[in-house]
């Protein structure tokens, strides 16, 4: 969810601060390693299953076996004190921001390399909760921050960027929203490089720029959004022609496309256009779910960012008073939606839109799911192996060899008490481990 406004200082600053950035050393870079765990979720069948040994090469999972070898040798990594699972994947966050008071002005005050500087701390807290994997649907930083990960620079999750949403004018991720008369003269009116369309011509433009700038996913705004300095929160924001250009285009790149949505109409044009995800869906309704289970399209909720904003929109100053009573009307209503969604047999993936909420906390969202009457299983294997078919991507989200050695794991048993996520004490990423059992988290983080 995208609330800074447009910063048109150039991005090279943002890369140069993270290059700046020195990386904080892994708790243990493990190339070979043999993990013992008391038990082992399988996220194929949803069942948690007893003591299990899985050994680390290369930064893949070599082999997983049951049990645990007698006579262990300290030099294993002991979690039978443990439920070990597939690293944790969230679908949907904003890396370089943070919801505050300050929110909509700080745009006006901070360089690209401030948001920068930030986001490396808030990657590091979405790791060490859980979270090995997480896709970025909108800002400018990310591209780069993903970047500096993959590069070891800093700490983080592998990051699936978006960069900059697609919009339309005055959509939900113009960048120009709120400006005043003065300031919308001078820079002029942002177009498909900034990502803001109003022609199938212009649509294939910012797809096709995303493609160039190293975007991972194309995300668009097809209708209003709640934090957005504008008076609708559902409206359709673009044609039927505008978003099926958008997603052939993207489709002709490779992308997937995940389509910001609250509103009936707007996600019924997304859906039927061919998005892969519909994100948040607060008035979805019995012919959007049916479009949805007919064309095989995912939802990704965000009750986190639902319950998160309505919550604020009580507290007076926090949010101007045009974004308010959306907050309070749309915020409350997604967790309903997700039960109605669930109970229907729409495919879900798992999404928080932290950024909105502080990030860090994003396992809160499992317990909110089960609350809304899914099960812990089926929740886990939302941020896991439906997550990595929501990605497309057939590396990770098991723990099977072959697959990337990211894993974590948690006391006792998840299934039981869902709160066990918010109880993170191992954090193994590409085979590195960056938290362990009796870790000091240094102060801010999870």
């Amino acid at each position: 969810m995208r609330i800074a406004p447009l910063k048109p200082a150039p991005l090279k600053p943002a890369l140069l601060a993270l290059a700046l950035l020195c990386p904080a050393a892994p708790v243990l870079a493990a190339a070979n390693a043999e993990l013992h765990c008391g038990q082992l979720f399988d996220a194929r069948s949803g069942r948690l299953l007893g003591p299990h040994t899985v050994q680390v090469q290369d930064g893949r999972i070599a082999a997983v076996a049951a049990g645990i070898p007698a006579g262990s040798t300290g030099a294993a990594l002991d979690l039978r004190g443990h439920n070990c699972m597939p690293g944790w994947t969230d679908l949907h966050v904003h890396l370089e921001d943070q919801s505050s008071p300050q929110s909509y002005s700080e745009g006006f005050r901070l360089d690209p390399v401030d948001y920068a500087f930030r986001s490396v701390g808030y990657a590091e807290k979405t790791l060490l909760a859980g979270f090995t994997s997480v896709r970025d649907l909108g800002g400018d930083v990310a591209l780069h921050l993903r970047d500096a990960v993959n590069q070891g620079r800093v700490r983080g999750p592998r990051i699936f960027a978006a960069g900059r949403s697609i919009a339309t004018t005055g959509g939900h991720a113009d960048p120009t929203n709120g400006y005043n008369s003065t300031l919308s003269h001078l820079l002029g009116p942002p177009g498909p490089t900034e990502g803001v369309i109003n022609s199938i011509d212009d649509a294939r433009q910012a797809v096709r720029q995303r493609y160039k700038e190293g975007s991972d996913v194309i995300k668009i705004t097809a209708t209003g959004g709640v934090l957005s300095y504008a008076r609708s929160g559902d409206a359709p924001q673009f044609t039927v022609d505008e978003v099926k250009a958008v997603v052939d285009t993207a489709r002709d790149y490779g992308y997937r496309v995940a389509a910001h949505a609250h509103g009936t109409e707007g996600m019924k044009r997304a859906v039927l256009a061919g998005v892969t995800s519909i994100e948040h869906g607060t008035y979805m309704d019995d012919e959007v779910v049916r479009l949805m289970k007919q064309h095989g399209t995912w939802y990704v909720p965000t009750i986190s960012a639902g319950r998160f904003v309505a919550d604020k929109a009580k507290v007076d100053g926090y949010f101007p008073e045009v974004v308010r009573p959306k907050a309070a009307r749309i915020g409350a209503q997604i967790q309903d939606t997700f039960a109605k969604a669930y109970k229907a047999g729409v495919k879900i993936g798992f999404g928080t839109d932290m950024g909105v909420g502080p990030h860090g906390d994003n396992a809160r969202e499992f317990i909110y799911m089960v609350e809304a009457g899914m099960p812990a299983a089926a929740a886990l294997q939302s941020a896991t192996i439906r997550a990595a078919e929501v990605l497309g991507v057939d590396d990770q989200g098991v723990l099977e060899a072959g697959k990337r050695a990211d894993i974590v794991a948690v006391p006792g048993d998840p299934l039981a008490d869902i709160a066990r996520v918010m109880q993170v004490d191992f954090v193994m990423k590409d085979g590195t481990v960056y938290r362990q059992p009796g870790d000091v988290v240094a102060a801010g983080a999870p």
